[in-house]
């Protein structure tokens, strides 16, 4: 297991093929406003990559576009309308389609209020990751090895959480109902950069 930095755009042949697993740090919570400094990606193979942008950056990134943009390739995420909304609004795509193992959590473990990715890697792959770093600043001139190595742990267990979790939703028959969350998860997330971030616009009042 390697964690790989590098600046500005993926390496050509950095990835396998099938799903990739995708996160994303931002300089904080409101995307117009707070920019996005790294997109972390593994295709589950052991190893993650993670892509920093500078903050004069472009966000020209041909290779990550290449798999991001990818229609037929999944995405997996955890909290997926927050890095969703980020990428579109920086690097300019939908990186979709998507599982978000978030909602899949909230479907299907429905005896518990804890869907946090720590307590998720605890119960579904009997590991344990430390968040300490997820308030830090992103956007500083060097990466430390603890932000590094937090970064890297945001996508190392996505795919074999989602193996997990499709086991739960297929047994409980919610698969179909996630999927229709997963669909409308790009819709969710350009509702938040056009500024409706906390409104239910399906609410009465």
């Amino acid at each position: 297991m390697t964690v790989y930095l590098h600046e500005e755009d993926l390496p050509a042949d950095a990835l396998g093929p099938g799903p990739v697993a995708v996160d994303t740090e931002t300089m904080g919570l409101i995307t117009p406003r707070d920019r996005l400094c790294l997109v972390q990606i593994s295709d589950g193979g052991g190893d993650e990559h993670l892509v920093r942008f500078g903050p004069d950056s472009a966000y020209d990134a041909p290779n990550l576009r290449a798999v991001l943009a990818d229609p037929d390739r999944l995405k997996l995420y955890h909290f997926a309308r927050f890095d969703l909304a980020a990428i579109r609004h920086y690097l300019g795509y939908w990186a979709a389609p998507v599982f978000c193992t978030k909602i899949a959590s909230r479907l299907v473990r429905t005896y518990t209020d804890r869907h946090g990715l720590k307590e998720l890697v605890r119960e579904l792959c009997g590991q344990d990751i430390s968040k300490q770093q997820q308030s830090s600043d992103w956007g500083g001139p060097e990466l430390s090895d603890a932000q590094k190595d937090y970064a890297a742990s945001d996508v190392r267990f996505l795919h074999q959480m989602r193996e997990k979790l499709i086991e739960r939703l297929e047994r409980e028959d919610r698969m179909a109902l996630a999927q229709a969350c997963f669909d409308f998860l790009p819709a969710r997330a350009e509702l938040d950069i056009a500024g409706w971030p906390e409104i239910d616009i399906f609410a009465h009042m």
